[in-house]
């Protein structure tokens, strides 16, 4: 049977819950099994700020995925980002032991564990060690250890923290739900795992994901993580600008962000108007989208040159040779692709989810808002496959569905059997709601 696992993506501007099923890998293929997002609270660039708003939220996509996919989610793998994420480089060594003096999985997780041991700040916790090559004997630039001699193996390794507190907010949230975190991942590598394909990491590429409160970046070359960083500027700035320059509430400036908000003047028509309506009463305003724009770019230009600031203090600004890949919910807004051209200087594209073979609900995460949902998914099934678990899953009565008990734990009740008509009509319900969502975004 195929592994099944929940990718959960918890993010400033919504929450999503991804079941998929799979062997493991691209080649493979994801069966997208269901799915259940809502608009997050209780969040601030990625940071929980309030425990009982996000559980209630989780709790929510949680029960959607579940009814959809039939599925009791019992784990999901997490994913985290926020600016209190730090990365730096360090160096891991050790002794090769064994009679034959060859190097063997062990040695290498033998190392990458030595490489742990580098001393942090007691307030944080790492959260990745990635190797980016090893050294033999002196001899660098190796990529895969395994089977070669020698009698010491040095490794350069990427290393990524957070502060512990946030990490275990998270944790928190998710087990109040009555779920186990399997594992926690870095939101931009997750959404790699998703989007870029192994040619795009082999010749350099940079990932930029804008989500609602940060923005994440990470750079491949030679097909190995070299540089992660994340900033607190993303679309929620966007919206706030043109909620403070028009004077209107938050809800509305985010509708007409998404409906007429274009981010760079020479491709849009200077004539073009839309009303907003009046608050209490008040008559309805007439705002063309030339000044929206003249709003919206220059946050977003702004935007752009943080990232574009981040991939020079790298270093590897001049060895990407497949250019910029973006994704996100902000790259959602008109003339993202054609602005971030002319301020990275390379060549741009919006990163979908679409190299790998989908079936089930394959439609539906074709966006760039499912990039890191996706990423974790694919994350959580690789992570089984390397440990040749098949995972514990309990499949739901169709006549169940999932809900709270009075201590609002997740529990499975009994449904009354609904006539096929009635069957039609609730099906018919959830697909505009659905809709309506994805519409607000």
């Amino acid at each position: 049977m195929k592994n099944i696992t929940v990718g959960l993506d918890i993010g400033t501007s919504k929450i999503c819950a991804l079941v998929a099923s799979g062997e493991g890998s691209k080649q493979e293929g994801l069966e997208i099994l269901g799915i259940g997002i809502s608009e997050s609270e209780g969040l601030s660039r990625g940071v929980i700020v309030n425990i009982e708003r996000t559980t209630n939220t989780i709790k929510k996509v949680i029960e959607q995925a579940e009814q959809q996919s039939n599925i009791k989610i019992k784990e999901v793998t997490v994913g985290i980002a926020g600016d209190y994420i730090e990365s730096f480089e360090t160096r891991g060594i050790i002794g090769i032991s064994n009679p034959n003096k060859e190097v063997t999985k062990e040695d290498v997780d033998r190392l990458i564990e030595n490489a742990r041991s580098v001393k942090i700040s007691s307030d944080r916790e790492i959260i990745h060690v990635m190797p980016q090559y090893y050294i033999i004997d002196g001899q660098d630039g190796i990529t895969d250890p395994i089977g070669m001699s020698g009698v010491r193996m040095e490794a350069s390794v990427h290393i990524i923290t957070g502060i512990r507190t946030a990490i275990q907010n998270i944790h928190r949230c998710v087990e109040r739900c009555g779920v186990k975190v399997s594992k926690v991942v870095l939101e931009p590598y997750a959404s790699s795992r998703a989007l870029l394909t192994d040619e795009e990491k082999e010749v350099g590429v940079a990932i930029v994901d804008i989500g609602g409160g940060t923005t994440d970046i990470a750079i491949f070359e030679e097909d190995v993580i070299r540089y992660t960083s994340i900033f607190g500027l993303a679309g929620r700035h966007v919206t706030d600008d043109i909620r403070n320059v028009l004077g209107i509430i938050a809800n509305q400036a985010e509708r007409i962000k998404r409906e007429y908000g274009h981010c760079f003047q020479e491709s849009i028509s200077k004539d073009e108007v839309f009303m907003i309506p009046g608050i209490s009463g008040r008559k309805p305003m007439e705002v063309s989208k030339a000044n929206l724009c003249n709003i919206i770019q220059p946050r977003m230009e702004e935007l752009f040159e943080f990232a574009l600031a981040e991939i020079k203090k790298s270093g590897f600004a001049e060895r990407l040779g497949a250019g910029i890949v973006l994704t996100g919910g902000t790259c959602l807004l008109k003339g993202t692709e054609d602005l971030a051209h002319a301020v990275f200087g390379l060549p741009v594209k919006i990163g979908i989810p679409s190299q790998i073979s989908y079936s089930g609900l394959a439609p539906e995460i074709e966006s760039p808002i499912y990039s890191t949902g996706v990423g974790l998914a694919l994350f959580g099934l690789e992570e089984k496959s390397m440990s040749s678990e098949s995972g514990d899953v309990e499949y739901l009565d169709k006549n169940e569905k999932s809900g709270k008990d009075e201590k609002g734990e997740l529990v499975v009740e009994k449904e009354p059997q609904l006539g096929t008509e009635e069957e039609k009509e609730e099906k018919t319900s959830i697909a505009q709601k659905f809709k309506k969502f994805m519409e607000r975004l």
